[in-house]
């Protein structure tokens, strides 16, 4: 029964975050800005996904059980509704009409506080039952690897050992904001894209890693090279802790901004290089190395604005930021959903693996237009981008809800 309704949470986590997806883009196109887009793209999307998917994945990697089945139920609606308070509050600063009168900045503070709240209680409820079903196991020493896996173990213990540290760094993005609107501490992290960084690259991007290293792995049927295993991880667990506190400063902004890009270029490495020995080739796949190639591209512009090395043109912090979260984040999410809900599965002769790989030839073709748009600043172009990622995002919906259509009840 536990499995049952964890399967159904988890789909509900991922229905909910393809949502916030498309609603991401919708206001992208209308012209919404950085505040906007992070609150429906990080907060809603990737990590509605990231939630739904840890429940079932990270108890088994640490050869455990749920503890508490039913934290999913408790755990959604707070995400939720803690999201929606983010995008309206971002809104109502004037990044966006919103065909409504302004909101008053006031209000808009208000429901910043209210939605980091509740978003923050969400990760309580999801770290607390995480760390109670592992409280016995949090170095990840037991992996569940079976014995016709066992040349994996190392790896997998390795990969074990840097999920707390994700949890802490989600801790630490969520509760900032929240001490921040309440005044009770000036933290050594500066609210913002700080803490944007911190969820971005602490939270998601370093279980990317450390979940992949599991888990691509085994779908790919090849194993990683040892020596980008144990580079990606520990650089990936200190880059961003150096790039919120000292974000766009001197030395430690410049060291965090090396040791995040040598891991994303490591583990885009790692991917390509394994998918290159790997003889399959499913659809998901394709969307994965997308995007972690887009965080080789994340990876540049970081360094772009750490040092004098590269002129970059237009507009590279919104380029940044669209890379990052539509691209790496994004993509990578987009490729391994179709690998979890298979199109195949899916009765409609409209939704088939082709159908999947236009969504992601819109999502990755329109994202690279509207970079190419920006870094140009040629706005026509970048719009023209949106629209085709707007696209995408739809189609994606479409193939994902259908699969899930073919679940109902299971």
């Amino acid at each position: 029964m536990s499995t049952a309704i964890k399967a159904r949470w988890a789909r509900r986590f991922v229905a909910v975050g393809i949502v916030w997806f498309v609603a991401w883009q919708l206001a992208t196109v209308a012209g919404s800005g950085r505040r906007v887009g992070v609150a429906l793209g990080l907060y809603g999307f990737v990590f509605h996904v990231v939630f739904g998917k840890g429940y079932t994945l990270l108890p088994s990697y640490f050869d455990r059980t749920l503890a508490f089945p039913r934290a999913p139920a408790v755990h959604l609606p707070l995400a939720a509704l803690g999201t929606a308070c983010l995008a309206l509050g971002a809104a109502s600063s004037g990044s966006i009409d919103l065909g409504l009168d302004p909101l008053s900045t006031a209000m808009g503070e208000t429901l910043t506080g209210i939605g980091a709240s509740l978003w923050l209680a969400g990760c309580l409820v999801f770290v607390g039952t995480i760390g109670w079903t592992i409280r016995d196991n949090l170095s990840g020493r037991e992996t569940g690897t079976g014995d016709a896996n066992a040349d994996r173990r190392w790896v997998d213990r390795y990969a074990n050992a840097f999920v707390p540290v994700v949890a802490l760094y989600v801790l630490a993005g969520a509760t900032i904001p929240v001490l921040e609107w309440l005044e009770l501490t000036q933290s050594l992290v500066a609210g913002g894209p700080p803490v944007t960084h911190l969820l971005a690259a602490g939270g998601a991007a370093l279980l990317i890693f450390a979940v992949g290293f599991r888990l691509l792995p085994r779908f790919l049927a090849v194993s990683p090279r040892t020596w980008l295993v144990a580079l990606v991880l520990p650089v990936g667990a200190l880059g961003p802790a150096l790039l919120a506190g000292d974000f766009l400063g001197d030395s430690l902004f410049l060291v965090g901004a090396v040791l995040e890009a040598t891991a994303l270029v490591g583990f885009a490495l790692a991917y390509v290089d394994m998918f290159s020995r790997s003889d399959r080739r499913r659809v998901g796949f394709y969307a994965v190395t997308l995007g972690v190639l887009s965080g080789a591209g994340v990876a540049l512009l970081g360094l772009s604005f750490a040092t004098d090395w590269f002129g970059i043109p237009g507009n590279p912090f919104d380029a940044h930021y669209r890379l990052a979260l539509a691209g790496l984040l994004g993509l990578t999410v987009v490729g391994v959903t179709y690998q979890f809900y298979p199109p195949a599965v899916a009765s409609s002769s409209l939704v088939d693996d082709r159908t999947a790989s236009l969504s992601i030839a819109l999502l990755a073709g329109g994202l690279l237009v509207e970079v190419g748009g920006l870094l140009r600043s040629a706005s026509v172009v970048e719009r023209g981008g949106r629209v085709v990622v707007l696209a995408g995002s739809i189609v994606y919906a479409f193939v994902v809800f259908s699969v899930f259509l073919e679940r109902r009840g299971k």
